[in-house]
């Protein structure tokens, strides 16, 4: 494994901190001021396609996309210093097309899509006019193992009828949101992994209603998370991605380059957190001593710089194995950082919050609000728990290769 960066993402990266510097940094209070102004939570700022113009004039566009006919043919290794950087701020990625839960979406289709879904669909997300979300998670079954999934698509003639509800669905209230990738149970008498369908399913289709947004920690997402209701909702049989029963093995392929790209976005928050931690124990003081000074918030900074470096380190052979063997080969590494980023993230968010004292959970700081948003990924594409298994059960079928638990 290669440590240094190539010549060519070396060279992202300078553009990449430039822009951060030029243009992310500085509208960061001009976006949170310009929802405020509309006192709509999920309005979108002008500002965002001021940023976006700019990201497109620099040349960092859709830089997540390892095919080249749809952006710059980064590999992972590659990217995953760039989403570094990306995840230093929470407006960068959609700044640069980057965005979960489209990054995503715009995966499947460049995989799985008809050449007639890429045109209607996948060619307005790469140019960034349009957003989209994953309908996967349910309310009433433990989506954390995908074969409980119960939304029914059925067959009805030309059509697939959608019946059931899915909430948590992340970037339905972005108001430039328009499809909604639908993972539901197309045959539930086929073996378990082949029961599930993924169809796509226009906002405004007859039938799919959104029921409320939900908030995260009591935070209003500018995308949304949201309860939805499918109620005889009915869509072109054309629709459907890639074949009846294919569902299960897409949400794998989906999930895998989404999950790392998580991680790496995980590790830039931590460190602008760390950076926080820094410059407000240096600049106070107490009982005569700079906070700094203090030999326990000298080992929490040390355990920071430590803990990041090792989980700088397993993301980026993670994202080398990804490109080397394959995502396949690669899920224990994938589960592994799956869990260590967003836990060392938060336990960094933590430590700054503290020497923050109260400042640290009101919104005069980003701390709160990151403390939040990285909780979440502590479920979202599976919980810790459903990773853990993952890695366990590799483990112990070196010695047993027969073991099922």
């Amino acid at each position: 494994m290669e440590f240094a960066f190539t010549d060519r993402c070396e060279e992202y990266r300078q553009r990449l901190l430039a822009f951060m510097d030029e243009h992310v940094y500085p509208n960061e209070s001009v976006y949170e001021e310009q929802i405020a102004d509309r006192g709509d939570a999920h309005h979108h700022p002008a500002v965002m396609e001021d940023m976006k113009d700019a990201a497109r004039a620099a040349g960092l566009w859709n830089l997540f996309q390892p095919h080249p006919e749809w952006g710059p043919g980064l590999t992972n290794a590659e990217y995953a210093p760039l989403a570094e950087i990306l995840g230093r701020s929470p407006i960068a990625s959609e700044a640069c097309n980057c965005s979960a839960p489209d990054t995503g979406n715009m995966e499947v289709l460049t995989m799985f899509g008809t050449p007639e879904q890429q045109d209607a669909w996948l060619r307005p997300l790469l140019d960034g006019t349009m957003r989209s979300a994953f309908a996967m998670t349910e309310p009433d079954v433990a989506s954390s193992d995908a074969t409980n999934i119960s939304l029914r698509i059925e067959r009805d003639g030309d059509d697939y009828v959608l019946n059931g509800r899915k909430w948590w669905i992340s970037g339905a209230m972005h108001p430039h949101c328009e499809i909604f990738i639908v993972m539901g149970k197309s045959d539930p008498d086929s073996p378990p992994h082949r029961q599930q369908s993924q169809i796509l399913v226009p906002k405004d289709t007859p039938g799919l209603h959104v029921v409320r947004p939900l908030p995260v920690f009591g935070y209003m997402d500018q995308e949304g998370h949201v309860e939805l209701a499918f109620t005889d909702c009915r869509v072109p049989a054309s629709n459907l991605i890639a074949g009846e029963g294919d569902g299960f093995a897409i949400s794998q392929a989906r999930l895998g380059p989404g999950r790392i790209h998580h991680c790496m976005r995980v590790i830039g928050a931590a460190e602008r957190a760390l950076e926080l931690l820094c410059t407000r124990a240096l600049s106070r003081t107490t009982f005569g001593r700079r906070v700094a000074e203090r030999s326990n918030i000298m080992d929490w900074i040390a355990e920071a710089r430590i803990d990041l470096e090792m989980v700088r380190l397993l993301t980026f052979k993670t994202a080398w194995m990804m490109d080397t063997v394959g995502n396949k080969a690669a899920a224990v590494e994938i589960s592994a950082i799956k869990v260590a980023a967003p836990n060392v993230a938060l336990r960094i968010v933590d430590r700054a919050i503290q020497v923050h004292g109260a400042g640290g959970v009101c919104d005069d700081f980003p701390l709160a609000s990151m403390y939040a948003h990285l909780r979440t990924l502590r479920l979202a594409d599976g919980p810790d728990e459903v990773h853990k298994m993952t890695i366990a059960r590799r483990e112990l079928r070196k010695y047993d290769p027969s073991f099922r638990p």
